[in-house]
C-alpha cells in the first residue's frame, strides 16, 4: 500500500486528535460517551483516508459518482445539523440565564425591602 503525502499528513493529524481526546478524557473534560464517539469518528476518518476505495464503493451504492463527493455531502449535512443543535442549545441556555438572573434580582430586591 502506497500512501500519498496528504494521506500521511491526515493520518498523523487523526492520531494527534485521538491523543487529544484521550487527554481530555483523562482530565475529565469529556465523558466516556463523548470520548468513545470522537475516538470512533477519528478512527473512521483514518480508515477512509488509508483506504479511499471504500468511499467510492458506498458512493456507487447511493448513486454518487465519487467517494470524495459522498464525504463532502455527508459532512455538510452533519455540520448543518451540528450547527442547528448548537443554536438550539445556546437559545435554551440564554433563556435559562435570563430566568436565573430575574430570580436572583427579585431575591435581592426582596432582601433589601425588609
Amino acid at each position: 500500500m502506497h500512501l500519498s503525502i496528504i494521506q500521511v499528513l491526515l493520518l498523523i493529524f487523526f492520531i494527534g486528535a485521538i491523543l487529544k481526546v484521550a487527554g481530555w478524557y483523562l482530565v475529565k473534560e469529556i465523558g466516556t460517551g463523548m470520548m468513545m464517539f470522537w475516538t470512533i469518528f477519528w478512527l473512521a476518518a483514518g480508515m477512509i483516508t488509508a483506504f479511499p476505495g471504500v468511499t467510492s464503493y458506498f458512493a456507487g451504492l447511493v448513486g454518487i459518482g465519487r467517494g470524495a463527493d459522498l464525504i463532502i455531502y455527508v459532512s455538510l449535512v452533519v455540520l448543518f445539523f451540528a450547527v442547528f443543535r448548537l443554536l438550539v442549545k445556546v437559545e435554551r441556555l440564554s433563556r435559562e440565564i435570563t430566568l436565573l438572573t430575574r430570580r436572583e434580582a427579585l431575591k435581592e430586591g426582596d432582601g433589601q425591602k425588609k
